[in-house]
C-alpha cells in the first residue's frame, strides 16, 4: 500500500540536526519560554522538537484554544527569533505522559464509541477537523515557507500499537492536504524490526526515525533504519535520546549517571549521527495534565508526579548548574556547528516561609454549591466523560438500608481513586456531616465493610471519585474515569444514583468560586483534628502569604510534609497533585510568574489527613524523598 501524494524526504544535505528538545508541552509560563530556550541554546542545541496536545487546544468538542498557555504559534515564532529550528510533533496521538496521550477525554464520551488510533471514519472525522484548524497555523510556519518547522510527525511509536497502514496513510493524505509535498513528514518507532515494520509507511512517503533505550549500540539501530527509508535517504536519528526517565507514584525518583549518558549521546554524534534530547527540560505536570501507565493489565496503574524534572539537564527549575548539563554541553560542542550562546546562571529562589491554613469548606460545602442543572441521575453510576466532566472529582450519591450487622459496599471496577462517606441526610442533628467509611482503588478493589447507621430513614452514601490521570500508553488508553461498573451491596446492585461534580477545572479555565480567604465560606462549627474516622471528610483549606515587592517575586516550592493527599492552587493557578505519603515528590513547584507582590493566596484540596498543625512551608528547593523508602524506579 502506499499513500497518496509525494513529499520531499530527508537527505543528508538538507539540513544536519545536531541535537532537539521537547518544549512547550510543561513549559506553562509564558514568561519563561524565553528564558529555557536559552538554556537549551546554551547547551549547544540547534533545533526545538514540541509535541502538540490536542486536548489542549480542543478542551471541548468545537472549541478551539491558541491563546495563552496554548499559543503555538508564538512559541513556534520565539523558537525562530532565536535561530532554533522545529520538529513538530502534531498527534493526533502523542503519548509525552500527557494524559490520554494528548487526545481530549470527551472523544471516550462519544457514541457509539471511537476507535482511536484506527482507520474508524468517525473518529478520523474528529482529526480531520481538528487538523483543519491546526494545519493552517502551522502552514506559514514551514521552512520552505521562510519559517522554521522542518519536520513534522505523524502518529507516535505506532508500531507499538497497531499495524492499521491504512489509518497511517490518511493521516499523511490530511496533513499534506494542507502542508503541501515540500514538507517532510516522519514517524517515530522503537528500533526493533516488528515496531519499524507495523509503525513505518512506504520507503518514498514518509522518513522513518527510531528511538531506544539509552546505552544501547546505536549503529545497529540505524542500519535498521536505513531497511525502513528510501535509498541514500536515511540519516540516523534518534528521535527520543533518553536523558532520564519519568517517575511514577510511588517509586524511587529516576536518575541516571551524567557521564554514562554524555557517552552514550557521543556514540550518536560521533559518527554524524542526530539524537533528540528527551528531555533536555521536562518541567512540570501542572493541572491535571499528567498521564499515567500501566502494567500487566489496566488495574496494575501507575500514575506520573506532578514532576516532570526527568533527571533533564535543564531541571525542573530551570537549574542548569549540575553535572549532566556540563557532561552533555561538553559532548555536544565537539560536534555541533551552532553557535553556542553565553550559558545563563541559575534562576534565583526565594522560601517565603511557613503558611497558616484554615479549613474553609467541606466536602458537603462544595457539593452544595453545585448547581442543581450540572447534576445528573440515573439508574447505575456512569462515567466522568459521560457525565461531561474531564478532570477533577466526582461525587457518587445513592441511599440504602442500612442492616444492624453492617453492609458491605464492593465497587468492581473504579478509576481511580474512590472514599466512601455515610450520613444521615434527613436527620437536621447530621445535616452537613460525611462520615468517612473507607477507601478503594483501581489496583485494590477490596471490598469497603459499612458499620450500622442510626439514621431514622435511608442512609445517604456519597463516593468521592478521584481521576488520576489517564493513562497514555499501551493498549489501556482507553481510559474513561469515575465509577465504570456496577456497585454492588450485600452482593445486590444498587440502584438509583446522583452524579455532583467536583472539577476544579483545567489550567485554561478558571474555578467558577473565589479563592480567597475572606470571601471563602467558613463552618459555623469549629475544626478540630482528631483520629476519628469521621474527620477525614475533604475539605478545602486556605491560607496566605505576603511579598513586599516585585523585586522579590521568586520561584518557591509549597512543602506538603506532614500532609495527606490531594491537589493545590497559587492564585487560583492549579500546581498540581501531592501526595507525600506515597511520595517520592514531597515539594510543588511554584513557578515565579504565578507570584503577585502583596497577598498571594494558597488553596488546598485535602482528601485524607491535614498537617497537624495546619502549616504549609514555602521553602527554598525540590525534595523527593517522602514515601517508602523500598520504592523502585519503574522501566517501562
Amino acid at each position: 500500500m502506499t499513500c497518496s501524494g509525494k513529499m520531499r524526504i530527508l537527505s543528508r544535505s538538507l539540513v544536519v540536526i545536531c541535537t532537539t528538545s521537547e518544549f512547550f508541552l510543561r513549559l506553562w509560563m509564558l514568561q519563561y519560554w524565553e528564558d529555557r530556550l536559552l538554556r537549551a541554546k546554551a547547551l549547544g542545541l540547534n533545533t526545538i522538537q514540541t509535541y502538540v496536545p490536542w486536548n489542549l487546544h480542543e478542551p471541548k468538542p468545537g472549541k478551539f484554544v491558541f491563546e495563552g498557555i496554548a499559543d503555538l504559534v508564538s512559541f513556534i515564532k520565539l523558537c525562530q527569533k532565536l535561530d532554533l529550528l522545529v520538529m513538530l510533533r502534531a498527534g493526533p496521538y502523542i503519548c509525552g505522559e500527557w494524559d490520554l496521550g494528548g487526545f481530549p477525554a470527551w472523544l471516550l464520551a462519544v457514541k457509539p464509541p471511537l476507535k482511536l488510533r484506527t482507520g474508524d471514519p468517525a473518529y478520523l472525522k474528529l482529526v480531520e477537523r481538528w487538523w483543519n484548524v491546526l494545519l493552517p497555523k502551522v502552514f506559514p510556519l514551514l521552512y520552505s515557507n521562510g519559517g522554521p518547522v522542518i519536520m513534522v510527525q505523524i502518529e507516535n511509536e505506532y508500531g507499538s500499537y497497531g499495524n492499521d497502514k491504512a489509518y497511517l496513510c490518511d493521516l499523511v493524505t490530511m496533513a499534506t492536504g494542507h502542508l503541501g509535498n515540500d514538507i517532510i513528514l516522519y514517524t517515530t518507532d522503537g528500533g526493533t524490526r516488528e515496531t519499524l515494520e507495523k509503525g513505518t509507511i512506504p520507503l518514498y512517503d514518509v522518513y522513518s526515525a527510531v528511538d531506544f533505550s539509552t546505552g544501547d549500540d546505536p549503529w545497529p539501530i540505524f542500519e535498521l533504519q536505513k531497511k525502513f527509508n528510501a535509498p541514500g535517504r536515511s540519516p540516523p536519528l534518534s528521535s527520543e535520546f533518553y536523558t532520564g526517565w519519568l517517575t511514577h507514584w510511588g517509586e524511587k525518583i529516576a536518575k541516571t549517571d551524567a557521564e554514562f549518558t554524555a557517552a552514550s549521546l557521543e556514540k550518536i554524534l560521533s559518527r554524524n549521527g542526530s539524537a533528540v534530547l528527551y528531555m533536555v527540560h521536562g518541567g512540570t505536570n501542572l493541572g491535571f495534565y499528567n498521564g499515567a501507565n500501566t502494567g500487566s493489565d489496566e488495574s496494575d496503574y501507575k500514575p506520573d508526579l506532578t514532576s516532570y524534572d526527568y533527571d533533564a539537564p535543564i531541571k525542573e527549575s530551570g537549574d542548569i548548574d549540575n553535572p549532566k548539563f556540563k557532561a552533555l554541553q561538553r559532548v555536544i560542542k565537539k560536534y555541533s556547528a551552532a553557535p553556542h550562546s553565553i550559558t545563563p546562571s541559575n534562576k534565583k529562589r526565594k522560601a517565603y516561609g511557613p503558611i497558616k491554613m484554615q479549613r474553609t469548606m467541606s466536602l458537603f460545602d462544595l457539593m452544595s454549591m453545585t448547581d442543581p442543572v450540572d447534576m445528573i441521575t440515573s439508574a447505575n453510576p456512569i462515567s466522568m466523560e459521560s457525565a461531561g466532566q474531564m478532570f477533577g472529582f466526582l461525587v457518587y450519591e445513592s441511599s440504602y438500608i442500612s442492616k444492624k450487622s453492617g453492609n458491605i459496599l464492593k465497587i468492581p471496577k473504579v478509576h481511580d481513586r474512590a472514599q466512601v462517606f455515610v450520613s444521615c441526610l434527613s436527620q437536621d442533628v447530621d445535616e452537613g456531616v460525611l462520615r468517612y467509611i473507607g477507601t478503594t482503588e483501581r489496583w485494590n478493589d477490596q471490598p469497603v465493610s459499612i458499620p450500622t447507621t442510626e439514621c431514622t430513614s435511608d442512609t445517604s452514601l456519597f463516593i468521592l471519585v478521584e481521576n488520576m490521570g489517564r493513562v497514555n500508553y499501551g493498549p489501556y488508553i482507553f481510559d474513561e474515569k469515575g465509577i465504570l461498573s456496577p456497585v454492588y451491596l450485600d452482593g445486590q446492585v444498587l440502584q438509583g444514583w446522583k452524579m455532583i461534580p467536583i472539577p476544579f477545572h483545567n489550567l485554561n479555565q478558571m474555578p467558577n468560586f473565589s479563592f480567597e480567604m475572606q470571601h471563602t465560606k467558613n463552618r459555623s462549627e469549629p475544626f478540630e483534628l482528631t483520629n476519628e474516622l469521621g474527620q477525614k471528610e475533604p475539605a478545602l483549606f486556605a491560607g496566605e502569604f505576603s511579598i513586599n515587592s516585585v523585586e522579590e517575586i521568586k520561584d518557591t516550592y509549597l512543602s506538603f510534609n506532614s500532609w495527606g493527599k490531594g491537589v493545590a492552587f497559587v492564585n487560583k493557578f492549579n500546581i498540581g497533585r501531592y501526595w507525600p505519603s506515597v511520595g517520592p515528590q514531597c515539594n510543588l513547584y511554584v513557578p515565579a510568574p504565578v507570584l503577585k507582590p502583596g497577598k498571594n493566596y494558597v488553596v488546598i484540596f485535602e482528601l485524607e489527613s491535614p498537617h497537624v498543625d495546619l502549616l504549609l512551608e514555602s521553602v527554598y528547593q525540590e525534595n523527593f524523598t517522602c514515601g517508602s523508602n523500598e520504592s523502585k524506579v519503574n522501566q517501562l
